[in-house]
C-alpha cells in the first residue's frame, strides 16, 4: 500500500513543472482574485481534488508573492485540497 492510500487524506505531490506554470500563469495573468481563484481550483480538480473557493483565493494570493518556492506551493495546495 502505498503512502497516499495509507493516509486518504494525503495529497500527491504535485511536479515541480505543474506548480510552476501554476504561480507562472497566475503572475501573467490579469486577473482578480476570484478569477485566481479558478484557476487554482481548476488545477486541484484537474488532478482530483477539490478546494474552497475561498481557500483558493487565500491560496493564489499566497503564492503569487515574490520569492515563493515549489515547497511552499506545494505546502499551501497541501493544506486546502480536497481529495475527491
Amino acid at each position: 500500500m502505498s503512502h497516499a492510500e495509507d493516509n486518504p487524506s494525503c495529497v500527491e505531490q504535485f511536479t515541480a513543472t505543474d506548480l510552476l506554470r501554476l504561480r507562472s500563469e497566475l503572475l501573467q495573468s490579469s486577473v482578480d482574485a476570484f478569477q485566481a481563484a479558478e484557476i487554482v481550483a481548476s488545477f486541484l480538480s484537474g488532478r482530483g481534488y477539490g478546494v474552497s473557493h475561498q481557500e483558493a483565493r487565500a491560496v493564489a494570493s499566497r503564492i503569487e508573492v515574490p520569492g515563493c518556492t515549489v515547497e511552499y506551493i506545494q505546502r499551501e495546495l497541501e493544506r486546502v485540497a480536497l481529495p475527491m
